[in-house]
């Protein structure tokens, strides 16, 4: 037996516990010490003493050696483990040679489509090609395939049939079940089965990856972890003496006590399904015929249910891909299923095998978080790129990362499905350290730390102020519809850390440029003081998203009077501290649930606020948020799915969506063409003329001459 299918029931892979990241054995090769960058080459590879890698990493982006990137905080994170790895960035994709630079790893393939979704990367919300690439040198497009994460895979199966190939990062994490694909208008099945990977990363995934590494140091199997947190697998059935919770359906029927159980195993099966029949099974280690007990899901809650040997069954692929209702279902289901204190694991059929979906990994501890961020980076892009310029780094060197993770829950955003909402913060001691190494490091640092942030500005050390009540709550959000009583909303820590990164000797200026949730720092005046007055460069980008509370309600977002009352605090601090400085708002078009008439009443809310919109968004339906299911499915996955319940307006269609961005830049005559088109269908054309109540200007009358002209063009 292997060392790690020794402990296969250690409590780490099943419960709260969580092994420390810095408590693995460190590898044999530990001996090479460390890499001044991780090898792109065999020639690096020839200087640093290697005959081979024992874990290559594939990545989307250029090899950038900062924390602030994925590639490299994996690389490093395995280092320290001792392992031997290497980086191929950018391959070309036509066959399988490029794949082959650094020779077969000794351990396994490290797949990631980089910081950034490969298909949002490469396209606009309007299906467009973009003309650059932030991450690739000199911003050149073109240099990674769509869908990186399974293109890339299929040539490391190419090149090397029998090396282990492990995906992860977040184009991998946010496809892990069945998602609708925007780009080819259909729900694709989980990318774990196209890339033919053998397992599936999600999340930030150091413990994950950890474990693995460390499986098959010891000559493990990757299936002997089938159960590991954080991670996805095939499986052709559910263990023996599990609970499964059936989520197959929406309507079931009344009478559920009398449904017979035709799953269970080697006894009769049972006439009531929601009975405890704990009693009547055994570990499934210790008796192999034990039963699977199906619950329905609407008995779960009457039945004791053990939650680290159930799991919860989804429609399955071919249900959701032809189902829309049983598709938002699915998504409910998966985002009440997003504790990791509390959730089960999700099973979900891809014709005749299962993608078994893990309980997310336990958070980090400010330790870990530092011991991560304190790693041997360079800070700057791999030597290779020479000269070239790399708009990302430019964008985010002199910033610093302080904490994961975001418990906004907004619908449109995807970063709570692949961070989490529990918030992982650094310690400060570990966040000056790194602003003195951007100090000290970093080629002509002028003295300005351009961030102090992560998902969010003002999440930093925020949690629920009862350990016990975090590890059973189920909210989405902890903010919306109102801020949670149990969430600590105390912004002294962050303060603190402000005052004191800005006496750092060297630092003349700390800027904020991470998104504020100013609902939240409404309940922390002082912290409001301290940004407005020393954090602030004239402008501060924030984001109410629309003004009408139907729209806000499927975002998930405050009412447009908690900007109001923000508004207020901004302009009378700014006006104590002596400056002029403004409020730059970012709101959406398009999104699922908002009509021509929202968006009419957002854009008389501009007007009336004398705001003239330059960059505004369409809503970009990424995968796996609650606003895609919206989009997909016209209906509300935040409430109880049903067949017969209100459908949702959904802007489908370009000319509608372009109209509804229309309306957020009702200044540009270029849309007033079309506004006023729509003005006249919508039985609002008294909102067409020259006078201050009015949105738009009537079309200019045209000369008899003029009428000729126009005809002869």
């Amino acid at each position: 037996m292997t060392k790690s299918a020794a402990n296969a029931a250690e409590p780490f892979r099943h419960s709260d516990a969580a092994r420390e990241l810095y408590s693995y054995p460190k590898y044999w090769a530990e001996c090479f010490g460390t890499a001044p960058y991780l090898p792109m080459s065999r020639q690096e590879m020839d200087t640093l003493g290697w005959d081979s890698c024992d874990i290559i990493i594939v990545t989307a982006d250029a090899y950038i050696d900062h924390p602030s990137f994925g590639m490299a905080v994996i690389g490093r994170l395995l280092e320290a483990q001792g392992f031997r790895v290497g980086i191929i960035a950018q391959p070309q994709w036509d066959s399988a040679e490029p794949f082959k630079v650094l020779g077969q790893p000794n351990l396994f393939f490290g797949v990631t489509g980089g910081n950034m979704d490969s298909l949002i990367n490469r396209y606009t919300a309007d299906l467009r090609l973009r003309s650059d690439d932030a991450y690739t040198p000199d911003g050149k497009p073109g240099m990674r395939p769509d869908r990186s994460v399974i293109v890339y895979s299929q040539r490391c199966r190419e090149a090397y049939y029998d090396t282990p190939i492990v995906i992860g990062g977040i184009e991998a994490s946010l496809r892990r079940i069945a998602q609708f694909d925007y780009w080819s208008d259909k729900v694709r099945r989980s990318v774990l089965i196209d890339a033919n990977a053998d397992i599936l990363l999600f999340g930030n995934a150091e413990r994950a990856l950890c474990e693995v590494a460390d499986q098959l140091a010891h000559g493990g199997p990757i299936s002997e972890l089938w159960d590991l947190r954080g991670s996805a697998q095939l499986r052709r059935s559910t263990p023996a003496g599990w609970t499964e919770i059936d989520s197959t359906r929406i309507d079931w029927p009344s009478n559920l006590d009398k449904l017979p159980n035709p799953y269970e195993i080697g006894q009769e099966a049972t006439g009531d399904a929601g009975t405890d029949n704990a009693s009547k099974h055994q570990d499934a280690e210790s008796d192999a015929t034990a039963a699977i007990r199906i619950i329905p899901l609407p008995l779960q809650r009457k039945a004791h249910i053990d939650t680290a040997t159930s799991c919860i069954r989804l429609p399955s692929f071919n249900k959701v891909s032809n189902d829309p209702a049983l598709y938002a279902h699915a998504s409910r289901i998966l985002h009440q299923e997003s504790n990791p204190y509390n959730t089960k694991a999700l099973v979900q059929k891809h014709g005749k095998e299962d993608v078994w979906v893990n309980p997310p990994p336990i958070p980090l501890t400010t330790h870990e978080m530092d011991w991560v961020f304190d790693l041997p980076y360079q800070r700057r892009p791999h030597p290779s790129y020479g000269s070239a310029r790399i708009p990302a780094y430019d964008m985010i060197k002199t910033s610093v990362n302080i904490m994961r993770g975001c418990f906004g829950g907004c619908t449109f955003c995807s970063i709570t499905e692949h961070e989490g909402r529990i918030i992982q913060s650094r310690s400060e001691n570990s966040i000056v350290a790194e602003i003195e190494k951007i100090r000290d490091l970093v080629p002509g640092f002028t003295g300005t730390i351009s961030d102090l942030g992560g998902p969010t500005a003002n999440m930093y050390t925020l949690n629920c102020k009862t350990p016990e009540i975090q590890k059973t709550c189920k909210r989405l959000s902890c903010v919306y519809p109102g801020i949670c009583q149990h969430l600590d909303t105390d912004h002294s820590p962050t303060t603190r850390l402000y005052r004191r990164a800005r006496a750092v000797p060297g630092v003349k200026r700390v800027a904020i440029a991470s998104g504020l949730r100013y609902d939240l720092a409404l309940k922390d005046p002082e912290y409001i003081e301290e940004l407005v007055t020393h954090h602030v460069g004239g402008y501060l980008k924030i984001a109410p998203e629309h003004s009408e509370d139907k729209t806000l309600s499927k975002m998930m977002k405050p009412s447009i009077d908690t900007y109001d009352n923000f508004k207020r605090l901004f302009d009378k601090f700014s006006r104590k501290a002596g400056k002029e400085q403004y409020l730059i708002p970012y709101f959406i078009a398009a999104h699922p649930g908002c009509d021509e008439t929202d968006m009419l009443n957002l854009s008389l809310w501009l007007k009336q606020h004398k705001f003239r919109l330059d960059q505004v968004q369409t809503f970009y339906p990424s995968p796996m948020a609650l606003a895609t299911a919206m989009y997909y499915s016209q209906r509300n996955p935040l409430q109880r799915v049903r067949y017969k319940g209100e459908k949702l307006s959904v802007c489908k269609d370009v000319q509608q969506r372009r109209l509804q961005k229309a309306f957020l830049r009702y200044h540009d005559e270029k849309n007033w063409p079309v506004l006023r088109e729509a003005l006249q269908q919508m039985g609002r054309a008294e909102l067409i003329g020259n006078g201050s109540k009015h949105l738009i200007p009537p079309a200019k009358q045209l000369s008899a001459a003029g009428k000729r002209r126009k005809r002869r063009r």
